[in-house]
């Protein structure tokens, strides 16, 4: 293998790419693997105030092959074409090249980030498997002023799904878990990752 990938999986607003940006190691964004906002296969919500409305949260939204062929190639040749995915525009936009350069390590992040973590460690390209969490409240507030902050929908909207998704947290992590990632705070992933690239993260 030319590298390794650690895989950041947990709840959305939890602090997954602010980490990933903060370790000095290249990032691959899972979430730019969503399906575009006008594919026929997205699911969605059926029931409660948002009922209608396609289900973001939800794996199906995800292509999940895609992005396991991209970490597949990252691994192996260093390199690999990525999309570049705009969430208030509901659909991807361009695509950039990805180069993991001299490093041997790289992060891969989002918000179901944990469905590639068996995959990887079969084809022994996983290097480790966090899921960040913190406490639900927080986990809300800043997933809320991150999205309204971005416009990536209109504020009733999100606040709705805000609500929801910090209900969901515990059973969120708990899947992670249950699929080989280990729980951790923002911190712990960030000590743990410099450990593993041999350096001190700052």
């Amino acid at each position: 293998m030319r590298a390794q990938v650690i895989v950041l999986a947990g709840p959305s607003g939890a602090g997954k790419s602010r980490l990933a940006e903060r370790l000095g190691l290249p990032v691959l964004r899972l979430d730019d693997f969503y399906k575009n906002g006008d594919d026929p296969t997205l699911p969605r919500i059926t029931e409660g105030a948002n009922a209608g409305i396609v289900d973001w949260d939800h794996p199906d939204s995800w292509l999940h092959d895609d992005a396991l062929a991209t970490l597949d190639q990252l691994c192996r040749e260093g390199r690999a074409d990525v999309p570049v995915y705009e969430i208030a525009r509901d659909g991807r936009c361009g695509w950039t090249t990805l180069d993991l350069g001299d490093h041997e390590l790289f992060v891969a992040e989002g918000i179901f980030a944990e469905y590639v973590v068996g995959a990887c460690r079969e084809a022994d390209l996983l290097a480790e498997a966090y899921c960040v969490r913190q406490h639900p409240a927080v986990t809300f507030w800043r997933r809320l002023t991150r999205d309204l902050r971005e416009h990536r929908k209109p504020p009733l909207v999100l606040v709705r799904r805000g609500l929801a998704l910090m209900r969901d947290q515990q059973r969120v992590v708990a899947r992670a878990v249950a699929l080989g990632c280990r729980p951790v705070t923002p911190e712990e992933a960030r000590d743990g990752i410099g450990r593993l690239a041999a350096f001190e993260v700052h």
